[in-house]
């Protein structure tokens, strides 16, 4: 393991938090964000998430390119990319699932009147 190691493995966490934001974005959505009334749980409108995902991006990338030149396993990267996706599909997960939840009752409740 080298030094190059680290900005690898936050680049891959970094480019993996880039996806969900902007797929959100894309699909015109909105999804939790850093900048969300209650950060990480509330709903931030797709422009915030496509900012962010940008952010992410743009960091993911000069990660990358700041350790281009020393060779080594693309490993850091793909390990950074695998414990973030990880970890947001933990911290995400039992939060999606209570919203589910509530919409449910909520369809039900409207189809019962």
């Amino acid at each position: 393991m080298t030094l190059a190691s680290v900005p690898r493995f936050l680049a891959g966490a970094f480019l993996a938090n880039a996806v969900p934001h902007g797929t959100a974005a894309l699909r015109g959505r909105s999804f939790p964000s850093p900048f969300a009334t209650r950060p990480g749980v509330g709903l931030s409108p797709p422009r915030v998430n496509a900012a962010w995902s940008g952010i992410n991006l743009v960091a993911g990338t000069a990660l990358l390119l700041a350790t281009r030149r020393r060779t080594g396993s693309p490993l850091p990267t793909v390990l950074g990319a695998a414990v973030m996706g990880g970890f947001l599909a933990w911290y995400f997960e039992p939060d999606r699932r209570a919203r589910r939840l509530a919409e449910a009752e909520a369809e039900s409740e409207a189809s019962t009147r």
